[in-house]
C-alpha cells in the first residue's frame, strides 16, 4: 500500500535544495547556503549526492575572477521529487 520513500530526498537538507530549485530552477550555491542554514562543507556534500544521483545539474564558472557555482535542477530531479510528493501524501491520507 505504501511505497518506498527516495532515500535521496529523504534527507532535510537535499530535500531543502530540491525543494528550492524546483520554485527557481537554477540558483547560486550562496543562495542555497543562505535558504537552508547549511554550512559550506555539508550542502557541498549534500549537492553533489543529488548531482549523482542525476537530480541537478552542477554549473562551476567563474565570474568576476571569482568561483561560481550554479545548481540546475533536471528533469529527473523534478520527476522524483514529484514522486516523493505523491507518496508522502499517500501516508499523510492526502487525496488528490
Amino acid at each position: 500500500m505504501f511505497k518506498d520513500l527516495d532515500p535521496i530526498l529523504h534527507s532535510q537538507l537535499r530535500l531543502a535544495v530540491v525543494s528550492l530549485l524546483i520554485s527557481v530552477k537554477e540558483a547560486e550555491f550562496t543562495y542555497l547556503k543562505e535558504k537552508t542554514n547549511a554550512t559550506a562543507g555539508n550542502l557541498s556534500v549534500q549537492i553533489n549526492k543529488l548531482k549523482d544521483a542525476g537530480y541537478i545539474d552542477v554549473i562551476k564558472q567563474f565570474k568576476d575572477n571569482y568561483p561560481q557555482t550554479i545548481c540546475k535542477i533536471t528533469p529527473l530531479g523534478i520527476k522524483s521529487f514529484e514522486e516523493y510528493v505523491k507518496n508522502l501524501q499517500a501516508y499523510l491520507g492526502v487525496k488528490k
